[in-house]
């Protein structure tokens, strides 16, 4: 830059020479002594401007001399002493040239001439891959590598002391928790004073213990309700143990014949401490919406991981709120101009004699009503059904098609979902988002996906089926219209099919219902011929149960051929059908279905929770049935990733 301002000043003074000798030559014709002292003074001025510029000149170029030297020693100092490691490798992956730095971090004195195979092995899968930038770990310290490709050149920067720091951020973050006493109001209703505070102390000790054994800051803030906060790595802690308080709590409160269980919400991933506690309470109602006894975490990605549900739920639900949720009903019915009742995709005999249920509560409550079928996609059972139900005009007329639905519905219509709560699952769910009106009945575990916004939830995951929850809601309503024996047979089978007649998740209450049903008119022995089988069914099953192979005791896998299309309904028969054979805990049966997925069905005696299982391969159900679809994979893989399932299930000890 000096030398380029020096070239500036010549110019300008050159052509002031030439003006000068100008002027004084025309000078000169006038007065030629005059014009001779002035050549001689301005000759005299130029000859120093012109000494004072070459000696600038000479400084400014011995000054960029001097700065050239020390840019180069200073790049010399960074290249070999800044703590920053840098290396050229060739490309057989050989070491050409690191710098001090980086060989000191290897505690070695040269690394030079070294393959990255035997030095960093890891490094080798980021240059194949042409990773450009990349944290990993050498030495037990953190770099982060910046790979420049054309230059076979690695930069180095340690980064151990930022990886540490925001570990510690992410380990301090706040966690909220919620904990409920899932049956304890039930409990103590009968109790005597002395035996409630004996129980409240029983409750209290085992809770501050473990707080106090985790770290964990507990206050209880009502009779049922306690809140916990602690830290991120506490709860890794936690998780770790799969909430081992669950089972603590669980196995000394049945010593004292007491069946007190625990049910866990967790907020966390945020720093709001509202929005932590809102997460907290979600995940309670999840953790209790699936039938308590367990823990579980809302994430803030929407993921939900849950840890417990061990045991199977117990009957814990009231007449009481039967009769509320009734009447929330029969006010909603009211208020709408239409109801439209929706079950699942290929709905069975609980689907439907649900559905059949909730339009009788539309009519008796004089609103007109409508059951979503799509006949295409149903079994013998419903078929068989279907055939009795077309024998009563007035009935058969209420049942529409998807398209049908969509083209009655209004913003006063009351939509309806029973046997599900997924709305994935539904026959069609651009009903769902059409619709602002949801009302959701249903007996599954609650999972994560679910209908948005419903006005009213009646969700029960002690019933047996939904035919039973609505038989009881049937039972609060208005008396104008008598169920008729068809009507009551339908519910009745939905009942007997998701009980396996009467064998499986069946409560008192459960009896209550189908002796309703059956002072109604049901018809059980027209029931067994809803649920008759042929014969090429019955061989299709026998041949499926052939294939059985046993992954871990107890645990009986039956896999259809690759070649074979089953529908849902015979998969799941020979889940039912192995569950009841010696020695069988657990059954798994996979087939190819003509939807072009890959259907799973899981049963078990309760020893295992299947429904754990299935979740994890994106189903869900209840702790001893439950099923999942798989798409885009083959019969082998699917069991690959079913076994893998079961595998991680039974190496957590099923605490889950």
């Amino acid at each position: 830059m000096p030398y380029l301002q020096k070239r500036s000043i010549r110019s300008p003074l050159y052509g002031l020479i030439g003006i000068t000798v100008v002027l004084l030559g025309a000078l000169a014709y006038y007065n030629w002594i005059l014009s001779l002292g002035g050549f001689l003074l301005s000759g005299a001025l130029f000859y120093l401007i012109i000494k004072f510029d070459q000696e600038q000149k000479k400084e400014y170029e011995e000054y960029i001399s001097t700065l050239s030297y020390r840019v180069k020693k200073v790049g010399e100092e960074a290249l070999l002493e800044m703590p920053i490691g840098i290396m050229l490798i060739n490309d057989d992956y050989y070491i050409e040239w690191t710098n001090p730095f980086l060989a000191s971090c290897f505690d070695e004195d040269t690394l030079v001439g070294r393959s990255l195979y035997d030095v960093a092995d890891s490094l080798i899968p980021l240059i194949k891959q042409e990773v450009e930038s990349e944290i990993i770990t050498l030495h037990e310290r953190k770099f982060r590598v910046i790979h420049r490709l054309e230059e076979r050149l690695i930069y180095f920067f340690d980064v151990t002391e930022q990886s540490e720091i925001e570990k510690m951020y992410e380990e301090e973050r706040t966690v909220i928790s919620i904990i409920f006493l899932d049956n304890y109001d039930e409990l103590t209703q009968g109790m005597d004073d002395q035996t409630r505070s004996s129980l409240n102390s029983l409750v209290t000790s085992i809770l501050n213990k473990w707080a106090k054994d985790n770290g964990v800051f507990l206050k209880r803030i009502s009779s049922e309700r306690f809140i916990a906060v602690f830290n991120e790595h506490i709860l890794q802690m936690l998780e770790k143990g799969k909430f081992s308080i669950l089972d603590e709590v669980r196995e000394i409160s049945s010593k004292q014949n007491v069946p007190l269980t625990l049910s866990i919400g967790v907020g966390t991933g945020v720093s709001s401490l509202p929005e932590l506690g809102t997460l907290a309470q979600s995940s309670l109602d999840l953790a209790l919406g699936r039938g308590g006894d367990q823990a579980a975490i809302k994430q803030t990605n929407g993921k939900v991981k849950f840890y417990g549900g061990k045991t199977n739920p117990v009957e814990k639900r009231t007449r009481v709120r039967a009769r509320v949720i009734s009447h929330a009903l029969k006010e909603l019915v009211v208020a709408s101009d239409k109801v439209i009742v929706m079950g699942h995709k290929n709905p069975d005999m609980d689907a439907i004699g649900a559905s059949i249920g909730i339009l009788k509560v539309a009519q008796m409550n004089q609103q007109e009503g409508y059951i979503v079928l799509n006949f295409n996609e149903i079994d013998n059972g419903v078929r068989r059904l279907l055939e009795e139900i077309r024998k009563n005009d007035s009935l058969f007329s209420r049942f529409i098609t998807p398209e049908q639905a969509l083209d009655i519905a209004t913003d006063d219509t009351l939509l309806v979902v029973v046997d599900t709560h997924k709305p994935s699952l539904v026959i069609e769910e651009k009903l769902v988002n059409r619709i602002d009106n949801v009302v959701v009945i249903d007996h599954h575990r609650r999972g994560e996906e679910f209908v948005k916004n419903p006005v009213l939830v009646y969700m029960e995951p002690y019933a047996s089926s939904t035919a039973e929850l609505v038989t009881e809601l049937l039972e609060y309503q208005p008396k104008r219209d008598k169920i008729d024996m068809l009507e009551a047979t339908a519910l009745l089978a939905g009942i007997i099919v998701d009980t396996k007649s009467f064998t499986l998740r069946t409560g008192a209450r459960t009896f209550d219902a189908a002796s309703y049903l059956r002072g109604q008119g049901a018809d059980t022995v027209m029931v067994q011929k809803f649920l008759k089988e042929d014969v090429d069914t019955y061989i299709k099953r026998a041949k499926l149960i052939e294939s059985v192979v046993f992954h871990h005791d107890g645990v009986a896998i039956a896999k259809a051929k690759d070649d074979q299309v089953l529908d849902q309904v015979i998969i799941a028969q020979a889940a039912d059908t192995l569950l009841t054979m010696d020695g069988v805990i657990a059954s798994f049966v996979l087939s190819n279905r003509e939807d072009d997925v890959i259907g799973i069905s899981a049963r078990s005696l309760g020893d295992i929770n299947v429904q754990v299982i299935m979740e994890s391969l994106g189903g869900g159900g209840h702790l001893t049935n439950a099923a999942t679809q798989i798409t885009d994979s083959t019969l082998d893989e699917a069991e690959s990733r079913l076994k893998a399932a079961i595998d991680e299930y039974v190496g957590r000890g099923n605490k889950e």
